[in-house]
């Protein structure tokens, strides 16, 4: 077996971990990742035959049964995780009867997966319904997107217009726009089968007064998507009260989508 901590999808977890609590967007145990992993890839480092312990998945996700998938662990700290992977990370293998995890690898500690396992898997489903190439979900808490929701109307096109107004690449990053949750209780399933809903239409989902969900191919997509909203909320909130001048306008936002052959969401450009 070659050693799993060499391997580029822990490699990879790692640094984005690392990334992300040093731009600040995972304070204390804040946020939480998981990524659907190769299972022939896998197998070059983990006998998949040795369950360590079974953990109950407090929800059912049959589309999932065999699937693999690393994630970060409950009430674990984003900076420790380059200290002792193997305590704040573990590989689980949902059931064949969809209703627990099996664990693989991590968690030695005894500790399982982040609360938000449940809203992760939903969201999972969603996302490969629509492209089969979407294997991350990232939750994490950006600092400007989470104080816009305190500021600007939650309806969800203007949201997304404003950040495509921001700045230009906007529109070419997230073209299908962000959607938008109100404020929910966190942690249970509730929020978690509302998130999944979302994801149907966008890889971005806002939760107001709390955070931000994130979807994409692999830990650099979904990282780069939050990261330009982000942006675009910080430009967003550094202008607010003053007066504009000038934006970017819906005619200009046609013309990148021929310039980069995209489509804005429908409906919400004039």
């Amino acid at each position: 077996m070659k050693d799993i901590l060499q391997a580029p999808f822990l490699v990879e977890m790692i640094r984005t971990t690392d990334n992300m609590y040093n731009h600040g967007w995972d304070e204390r145990n804040g946020g939480n990742i998981s990524v659907l992993l190769d299972e022939k890839e896998l197998a070059e480092y983990l006998d998949l035959d040795r369950v360590i312990r079974v953990i109950p998945s407090g929800f059912s996700a049959p589309e999932l049964a065999g699937r693999y998938f690393l994630v970060t662990g409950t009430g674990k700290y984003f900076k420790n995780v380059k200290y002792a992977p193997d305590v704040n990370l573990g590989i689980l293998r949902i059931s064949k009867d969809g209703e627990n995890a099996e664990l693989l690898w991590g968690f030695s500690d005894g500790g399982k997966f982040t609360s938000e396992f449940p809203a992760h898997m939903m969201s999972h489903v969603s996302r490969l319904a629509v492209d089969p190439e979407n294997k991350v979900i990232m939750h994490c808490h950006p600092t400007n997107i989470l104080a816009m929701t305190f500021v600007h109307d939650l309806d969800e096109k203007a949201f997304t217009k404003t950040l495509w107004q921001m700045c230009t690449e906007c529109v070419i990053v997230f073209p299908e726009g962000v959607n938008v949750l109100p404020w929910m209780v966190c942690g249970n399933n509730e929020i978690g089968i509302a998130t999944a809903e979302k994801m149907k239409t966008a890889r971005l989902v806002v939760w107001a007064q709390h955070g931000l969900y994130g979807a994409g191919k692999d830990l650099d997509e979904a990282f780069g998507l939050i990261e330009t909203a982000e942006k675009a909320a910080e430009l967003y909130l550094k202008i607010a009260h003053l007066p504009w001048k000038q934006t970017i306008t819906d005619e200009q936002l046609h013309l990148l989508e021929k310039q980069f052959n995209i489509k804005a969401r429908e409906g919400y450009l004039d």
